[in-house]
């Protein structure tokens, strides 16, 4: 619990005043963001600093350290005690690492051309592709669990092989839905926040229940996803409407990945399709968009995609988008949370009959 609050409180320290230093930085640096014209609302915030998430991953980091050592009193003095690193967490913070440098690979490429394109599709899968492969190797070394997992690992073991591809897609599908959902001031701050405390809470009771749940490392889990939700909080003081300035792909990338690295791990790969509906809403309405005008003579389902531009284009106040958007977060967090729990309380009763 400890280790838990002092990650969460160091991550939020660290974004909060490392943020509020880098939007003086990187004004004066003219690292600014490129709006696509088709949002001429958004045409104001061109030039807002952008790359922020450079502080999210380094607060993840302060954060996730801090919170591995101990001060002790004796009758020696006073000692600082190392309680050692996790695997789970450290995997963990390698794919946040791993995810951040492709988006911000992406991110400079955007910056130095001048335009709101960065990497190419397949330069930016190719560097998904060597994360997961990275956290799959570590992920299996390590006793992680290959089988297909809703709130615990199910008979279906997809092997070494199947699980490095589902762990593929499931980083690059929600590190890029996370993406999506980066497109309104707060939006995936707040909405990441909500589903690291979700995380949080869920890896804790993991670790709190060692008889049902078989996850080496579920404290380590709860101490990075705390981190994660302090430095998206931190973050967001300034990325709240109106921005002072945004994540950016390094950001959202990383953020996506985290997350999705933890679901992975605590066996709840499937249940975050549920606690991060919100980013599957957003990523199904730019997949829907594209098949939509590739297979249906140009036809638009919606007016812009992903869907928080359509309900812009309908001439929806931004604030009323992102406060009815983290509302459609937390339903799912709270649902979630209640399948997690109810699942606990079925395997409890059977346990004890």
């Amino acid at each position: 619990m400890i280790a838990m609050l002092t990650a969460g409180t160091v991550a939020f320290g660290v974004a909060i005043f490392g943020t509020a230093y880098a939007i003086r930085l990187f004004r004066a640096l003219n690292i600014g963001q490129f709006i696509q014209q088709e949002l001429e609302g958004h045409m104001h915030k061109s030039g807002t600093p952008t790359m922020g998430g450079i502080v999210i991953i380094a607060a993840i980091l302060c954060g996730y350290a801090v919170s591995q050592f101990r001060v002790r009193f004796d009758d020696r003095g006073v000692d600082l005690v190392n309680t050692g690193f996790e695997t789970s967490g450290l995997l963990v913070i390698g794919a946040i690492v791993g995810m951040g440098v492709v988006g911000f690979i992406d991110d400079y490429q955007k910056l130095s051309r001048f335009r709101n394109k960065g990497l190419g599709i397949t330069a930016k899968l190719i560097g998904q592709l060597a994360v997961a492969g990275l956290f799959t190797w570590g992920a299996v070394a390590s006793g992680a669990s290959t089988a297909l997992a809703f709130t615990r690992p199910t008979a279906l073991d997809l092997g070494a092989a199947a699980f490095a591809i589902w762990v593929l897609l499931l980083l690059t599908g929600f590190s890029n839905a996370v993406n999506f959902t980066d497109g309104l001031d707060g939006l995936a701050s707040g909405s990441v926040a909500l589903v690291a405390a979700s995380y949080m809470i869920i890896a804790f009771w993991i670790f709190r229940h060692p008889e049902i749940y078989n996850v080496e490392g579920s404290l380590g889990l709860a101490t990075v996803a705390s981190a994660i939700m302090g430095a998206s909080l931190g973050f967001l003081w300034w990325n709240a409407c109106p921005a002072r300035i945004i994540m950016g792909d390094v950001g959202s990338q990383a953020l996506g990945g985290g997350v999705t690295a933890i679901a992975l791990l605590t066996n709840t790969h499937l249940l975050l399709v549920i606690l991060g509906g919100l980013w599957v809403i957003e990523a199904l309405s730019v997949i829907i968009q594209v098949a939509g005008f590739r297979w249906f003579g140009g036809r638009r389902v919606f007016r812009m995609a992903p869907i928080h531009h359509h309900f812009e284009m309908k001439e929806w106040p931004e604030t009323t988008i992102i406060t009815r958007f983290w509302i459609i977060a937390a339903i799912g967090v709270a649902l979630g949370l209640g399948i997690f729990y109810g699942d606990f309380l079925a395997v409890g009763q059977v346990g004890g009959s």
